[in-house]
């Protein structure tokens, strides 16, 4: 039996960002209980040539967002990148999970094939529907997601597998 391009996106999009949802609020738990600003968390960086953890949560909205627009030919909401608190990034992640499932289920249909273009600073990458997704997309979206789970369990905060993988659907 095929799986459909949905299948592999929505729900993965879904569950991966309230799992981000949810590591913020463990961040803002945490700075609480230690009495310190939660922004220190949210400027952190593993190298100081790397985004920090407001700027990965926003890039893996994007990626999310963009994902399913370029794949189903869907106009994606645009956003400013101006976030600054943990309810400003909360509220990003549920405006970008608003958008992904506001696409129907049958935009997806046929999608595989899709010419995708993807500009990226100075070149444009064009892929199929298919190869986009697990080989763009998606890669793009897990790493700034396991970046932003990295960055807080490097400055302490109480996070482990079970926060990434988040309820993991059973069959």
């Amino acid at each position: 039996m095929a799986i459909s391009m949905y299948d592999v996106a929505v729900p993965v999009f879904n569950q991966q960002l309230k799992n981000l949802s949810g590591l913020l609020d463990k961040a803002s738990a945490h700075a609480q209980a230690r009495q310190f600003d939660v922004s220190v968390l949210l400027q952190a960086r593993l190298y100081p040539d790397m985004f920090p953890l407001t700027r990965q949560v926003q890039i893996a909205c994007d990626a999310a967002k963009y994902g399913v627009a370029r794949l189903t030919g869907t106009e994606a909401p645009t956003s400013e990148d101006k976030e600054v608190t943990v309810d400003e990034l909360k509220a990003r992640i549920a405006a970008t999970l608003a958008f992904v499932n506001s696409v129907p289920r049958e935009r997806f249909d046929g999608v595989e094939s899709r010419k995708v273009e993807v500009p990226v600073r100075t070149q444009t990458y064009t892929f199929d529907g298919r190869t986009f997704l697990l080989h763009w997309s998606m890669p793009n979206f897990f790493f700034h997601v396991t970046t932003a789970y990295d960055l807080l369990r490097h400055n302490g905060v109480e996070v482990g597998k079970r926060d990434f993988l988040g309820q993991v659907p059973q069959a």
